[in-house]
């Protein structure tokens, strides 16, 4: 017995993911209503079968019991250094309740993080596999970004966008985890098994597949629905139309989850459906401080965007008035100058002076006028260079 889920629950639910396909609603409503143990007899024939199963169905699961061995599958998983982990059990992440019926039977997991601790504070990146090098480049600084904020990155494993969100959050020495489609004994992309293995160490394989269990294209789109559910919001860089990244993000804005999505150009395919995503009211993202902000807690503010501070933005009201009256060829005199400001003389007066003190102008006679960098950058021109000055009265 381990956390309120005994021996023979736990054999009886790792039966049911070899003898059932993840996500199956129909599977979820006869768990919920005759427990584990008895739906495997239900649907090998040992016992009378499920309120509404189809024959062909029964028929299937019958066909997979015949090499059905769940003792030899935890056995296998034990192995890897994994576990089998079960609705109820203290490391279960709650979350995935809010799938319902569609709920998880169970998670074959490999290392040594708690799935429920770790995925309190998770954001799922996913995107395009063919992506571009900008998306590329993007996933690994939001991967990056996350982990040294203290997020998990959560993402599929796949070629592309996944892979460069899992790459960033390992560079910079941060927790991630993988939610495969296969079992998490079978690297999948084969090319990805280097990257997998390296996250079961320094993160976690997730997988509801037992052990051997191969991808399909089904499975993939199911598995998207526990990576939408399993992290407090989802993050799109790249997406064509009919991408299954859509799929992970319409699923977590179904279950109430923030949708948030990196805006590319406007001519790039790859960029379409993330666009779309934006267009029905996911919000656009740039860095992982604008992520953090709309999925963290309280006062986790992204910085305040602002462009360059140039000199002339650090001047009182009255100087920068006195600066935007000064006529651009030639100059003026202290009247004009006075009137264009619409400003008494003393204080035109006094803004001048204090604007030729910080090189924007120049007094030539009784005339004055921009200063050389002035009129053509916005930043004044060094004091110590300004032409000689004749002594006079205003």
């Amino acid at each position: 017995m381990s956390g309120g889920v005994n021996d023979a629950e736990r054999l009886a639910r790792a039966a049911l993911t070899r003898l059932t396909e993840p996500g199956d609603e129909h599977v979820g409503r006869w768990l919920r209503q005759l427990g584990a143990v008895e739906l495997v007899r239900a649907l090998t024939g040992a016992g009378p079968p499920p309120e509404g199963a189809r024959p062909d169905r029964l028929e299937g699961c019958r066909a997979r019991a015949q090499t059905l061995d769940p003792g030899a599958d935890l056995a296998a998983v034990a192995r890897l250094g994994g576990r089998f982990l079960c609705p109820g059990e203290p490391e279960w992440p709650g979350q995935l309740d809010d799938l319902g019926d569609a709920r998880p039977i169970g998670l074959w997991v490999r290392g040594s993080a708690n799935v429920r601790l770790w995925a309190l504070r998770s954001v799922a990146v996913v995107g395009a596999r063919a992506c571009t090098d900008y998306g590329s480049h993007v996933a690994a600084l939001l991967g990056s970004g996350l982990a040294e904020r203290g997020w998990v990155v959560v993402s599929g494993a796949a070629f592309g966008v996944d892979g460069a969100a899992h790459r960033g959050a390992l560079a910079a020495g941060g927790a991630t985890v993988a939610v495969l489609a296969s079992g998490i004994d079978v690297p999948y992309p084969r090319g990805h098994a280097e990257l997998i293995a390296r996250i079961a160490e320094q993160g976690l394989v997730l997988a509801e597949l037992p052990p051997g269990g191969h991808p399909t294209r089904s499975r993939f789109v199911l598995r998207n629905r526990v990576i939408a559910a399993l992290t407090r919001g989802t993050v799109v860089v790249e997406a064509e139309y009919r991408s299954g990244s859509l799929v992970t993000a319409r699923r977590a804005r179904a279950l109430g989850r923030q949708t948030m999505g990196v805006p590319g150009p406007v001519t790039s395919g790859l960029s379409a459906g993330v666009h779309e995503l934006l267009r029905e009211g996911a919000c656009l993202v740039t860095d992982a401080d604008e992520i953090a902000e709309l999925v963290g807690s309280i006062g986790e503010l992204a910085p305040e965007r602002r462009g360059p501070v140039v000199p002339r933005d650090l001047l009182e009201p009255g100087a920068r008035r006195a600066l935007e009256a000064v006529p651009g060829r030639g100059g003026g005199e202290l009247a004009l100058i006075a009137r264009n400001a619409g400003m008494g003389r003393d204080r035109t007066l006094a803004s001048l002076y204090e604007l030729r003190a910080l090189g924007f102008v120049e007094r030539l006679g009784d005339r004055w006028q921009l200063a050389d960098a002035a009129s053509t950058s916005g930043t004044p021109k060094p004091p110590g260079r300004r032409p000689p000055v004749r002594r006079g009265g205003p």
